[in-house]
Formats: C-alpha cells, structure tokens, sequence
C-alpha cells in the first residue's frame, strides 16, 4: 500500500508574480484616481475592482500550469446596470469597472512571465529538485518482493544526487527483461520501496512521490502530472545490487 504524506510546500515564484500584478492593478487605479476631478472613496473604488473581475473564463493548460482566459465582462455589465440609473455615477466608476475586468489579463501575464522563472529556478530535470531534504528519509516496503531492513545510505546518494542520470521509465531494455525474457509468475514489481521523510527543494511547490526500484539504483519520481525516472551508477539501499 502507498503511503500519502501531507506536505506545506509552496510556490514561492507563483507567489511573488501574484503580488507583482497586484502591485501594477494598484498602480494603474491610482494613476486613474489622480486624473479624475471628484474623487472617489477608496472603499467603493475597492468594491467596483473586485466586482469587475467577475467574467466568463475558459480554463487551459500551458506548460502544466492551469490558466484562466477571461473572455466576457459579466462584472462590468452588472455594474453598468446597477449604476446607470444616477446620473454620472457609471461615467465616475466606470474606468475602474474596466480595470477590474483587464486585471484578469494582467494577473495572467505575469502568471506567464512566472512559468520561465521557475524552470530557471526549480528545472524540472533534476532530482534535487524534488529530493532536496533527505535528512529523514524512511524506506518503506510496498510490495512482498521487497527485501526486509532496507535502509537508503544518504550519504552515497548525496554524492550522487547530481550525477544521476535521466531515463525512460520503460525503455526497451526494461521490456524486454520484464515481459520477455521472463515468466509471469516469476516477475516482481520493479519498484517495490517507498522512499518518505523528505521534502522538494523549498519554495518548488512540487509535490511527489519517490519509489526505489528493487536493485537500488533506479528511483522513480511521480507527480501528479509526470514520471521521471533517475538511474545510479551504484546501488543507494543496504542490501541493493545488480539484477
């Protein structure tokens, strides 16, 4: 059985963008404050912004990451109905309706600009990335085939970390070794350890998984969107060692 653990991570990138938008929705409401000649109280002027992001969104996916496309201003419409019916009261709000219904585009381009900073930051083709903290690694067995007292050595993994090369998880070799070359009823599960206790790089936001194939030398790295799979030279559990 799969052990879940809870993890409060998060994206600091993703974070820092978000702020950044806001910032610049804050400096445009300002400079179209400054310009007009009544001014405006800055609750309502905060009401009209939030109610003009109300739109119709269509969701899409870009590089993993889920968007929101705004594409029909409800909230601008609710707004001009509601305050159409005082004399100059839409014409004072309006500008700022309308800033509210584009700070869905501006919240999405930085949500954009984000995408390239945290590849740069956290690339998703490293296993530090989501093996940064190993201090407290537990190997677990999930499967019978599983050797009893396997312990991972957290300094030869160390050592490796950055050397270890990417694979496919199911390359040709693999197959043929597995479905083959091999009987059914003598195969066993090729990742049978649950590595827990540890924590992706801080601030990544990327959650996963982290199973140990039955030499040792292959770790398995699943998300909630990939696979990645990473081979060592050596074996990093006690007890590990070639096929």
């Amino acid at each position: 059985m799969f052990r879940i653990e809870v993890t409060f991570d998060f994206n600091i990138i993703n974070f820092v963008f978000t702020i950044l938008s806001w910032i610049t929705v804050g400096f445009i409401a300002i400079k179209i404050y400054n310009k007009q000649s009544v001014k405006l109280k800055a609750w309502k002027i905060l009401i009209v912004l939030v109610a003009g992001l109300l739109s119709f969104s269509v969701n899409v996916n870009w590089f993993d990451m889920p968007l929101r496309l705004s594409i029909l201003p409800l909230g601008v419409w609710i707004l001009y109905f509601i305050l159409k019916s005082k004399e100059g009261r839409w014409e004072r709000y309006r500008q700022f309706a309308w800033l509210g219904f584009w700070s869905n585009t501006i919240i999405l381009a930085f949500a954009l600009l984000s995408v390239p900073f945290h590849h740069w930051i956290y690339p998703k083709d490293q296993l530090s990335t989501y093996l940064s903290r190993v201090e407290d690694a537990e190997l677990i067995s999930i499967h019978p085939a599983a050797k009893e007292n396997q312990v991972l050595q957290i300094e030869k993994f160390l050592s490796q970390r950055d050397s270890m090369k990417k694979d496919k998880v199911f390359n040709d070799k693999w197959y043929n070794e597995y479905y083959i070359n091999t009987e059914p009823a003598k195969r066993n599960e090729r990742f049978p350890y649950q590595l827990i206790g540890t924590s992706p790089r801080w601030g990544s936001g990327l959650h996963s998984m982290i199973f140990i194939e039955e030499d040792g030398k292959g770790m398995l790295v699943t998300t909630m969107k990939r696979q990645l799979y990473f081979r060592s030279d050596d074996s990093l559990i006690d007890g590990g060692g070639s096929r």
